[in-house]
């Protein structure tokens, strides 16, 4: 064999050692997917290699968006044993091993949502690159909000209306608006992602009324209410003055006729004692022979 043969011989098997070198490939068939909470989503994770599955090493970890610099294993595949995160157990498997790194995650949580790490070796073959990425959001829709008020509900007072949610991803949209008796929007200062309130100034007559938060993503809308009433009990206000007079104006009317019963009564009974008293004295002179001694002196003189 001459030199160029050797060469070719060579050339054949330098590139067979190097192909054999970076035969193992991990690539991920999605970058990012979505699942509703509670329901099961698929991971996956395809690699090729050029040796056997005898020392297959797959390992994949979480980086949750809570704390995305402390990433934790989630389930590992190491010499055909198979070793779960505990909080995962029954909830994590494999589904392809050994042809595919792929995962399925059941009754998904939000907790789950982050960076997930596929990491496959398998020697003597060496990986390039042996580590796939996926981003997992677990969207679920707005709790219930909670609704409360706090402040003067008296004319020219000052009322704050707050609703704050605790569930949602992604982070619902709050609003406010009276809906009754007409539908207005209304500025709202948020205190956070998941609370904001209004602020009412100089309420009056026409503050009454329904009020109406939402909380809002793309899974639905969740709505509490606030029913305000506004009371007109300013004391120098021309409403509220006249019910006072005339209350006062009633009650010296009905002491009054008191008055004029009691004396009505006094007089009646004095009135009707003299009367008895000169039908008793009648009575005696009829029965009685009556004289007067001034009248008598007078006579005899």
């Amino acid at each position: 064999m001459g030199s160029s043969g050797r060469w070719i011989i060579w050339t054949l098997c330098a590139c067979f050692a190097a192909r054999q070198k970076t035969a193992l490939r991990v690539t991920m068939r999605e970058s990012s997917l979505e699942v509703v909470r509670r329901d099961s989503v698929l991971l996956p994770c395809s690699f090729f290699t050029s040796a056997d599955f005898s020392s297959l090493n797959v390992i994949w970890t979480l980086a949750p968006f809570s704390s995305p610099k402390a990433p934790v294993q989630v389930i590992v595949f190491d010499h055909g044993q198979v070793i779960k995160n505990p909080s995962l157990t029954g909830r994590v498997h494999f589904t392809g091993l050994p042809f595919s790194a792929d995962i399925m995650l059941n009754d998904t949580q939000v907790s789950d949502g982050g960076i997930y790490r596929c990491m496959v070796n398998n020697p003597p073959d060496t990986a390039d690159p042996g580590v796939g990425e996926l981003l997992l959001s677990v969207l679920e829709p707005p709790s219930l909000p909670v609704c409360e008020w706090d402040g003067a509900i008296d004319m020219g007072g000052s009322v704050r209306l707050s609703c704050s949610v605790e569930e949602g991803v992604p982070t619902p949209k709050i609003r406010w608006k009276k809906v009754n008796p007409e539908e207005i929007s209304l500025p709202i200062n948020m205190e956070g992602e998941l609370s904001g309130s209004v602020q009412i100034v100089n309420v009056s007559s026409q503050t009454s009324g329904l009020y109406r938060c939402s909380a809002t993503n793309v899974l639905g809308t969740e709505n509490c209410y606030v029913n305000l009433a506004i009371y007109n009990t300013a004391p120098d206000s021309p409403s509220g003055v006249l019910p006072g007079v005339l209350i006062t104006l009633v009650m010296s009317l009905v002491l009054l006729a008191l008055l004029v019963l009691i004396l009505w009564l006094h007089r009646t009974g004095q009135d009707g004692r003299g009367s008895r008293r000169d039908r008793k004295a009648e009575e005696e002179c009829y029965n009685e022979i009556c004289y007067t001694p001034s009248l008598m002196k007078r006579s005899f003189v």
